[in-house]
């Protein structure tokens, strides 16, 4: 009777466990590499923000068609992001792929739930079909 109890207290420890896991992993935002047309799906699917994080001047050069852009590397980088909907998916860029990745790392601290980075960034994509630039006439 006694390994009856004890096995039935082990089994309830564990699912208590197990439930509370699950619930900090659906709490905590992830973030995740995506392709060009991952990203044009998540896009027509997700109303994602699409997030151009280079600077104005490289912005300026081409982009992809409705993104927003917020400079890294500006003093106003924090504040600009906290302007931002943290319930609606997010999805960086930059030209290759380095700063993105900084900034989704702020980006989860700040509390974002969705997260997305674009693979090898602008540059990768820039010559594919998958997205579309528009550029300085």
């Amino acid at each position: 009777m006694k390994r009856i109890s004890l096995i039935s207290a082990l089994f309830v420890t564990l699912s208590l466990i197990t439930n509370c896991k699950n619930n900090q992993a659906e709490t905590t935002s992830e973030i995740k590499l995506v392709t060009a047309e991952e990203m044009q799906t998540i896009l027509d699917v997700e109303d994602a923000q699409l997030i151009d994080v280079r600077t104005p001047e490289e912005f300026e050069e081409g982009h992809i068609l409705n993104a927003q852009n917020i400079d890294f590397s500006s003093p106003t980088f924090d504040e600009e992001v906290n302007k931002l909907d943290k319930s609606r998916p997010v999805i960086l860029y930059c030209r290759s792929g380095g700063r993105s990745a900084k900034c989704a790392e702020k980006m989860k601290e700040a509390g974002f739930k969705k997260i997305y980075d674009l693979e090898g960034g602008i540059s990768k994509w820039q010559h594919s079909d998958k997205i579309r630039i528009e550029a300085k006439s």
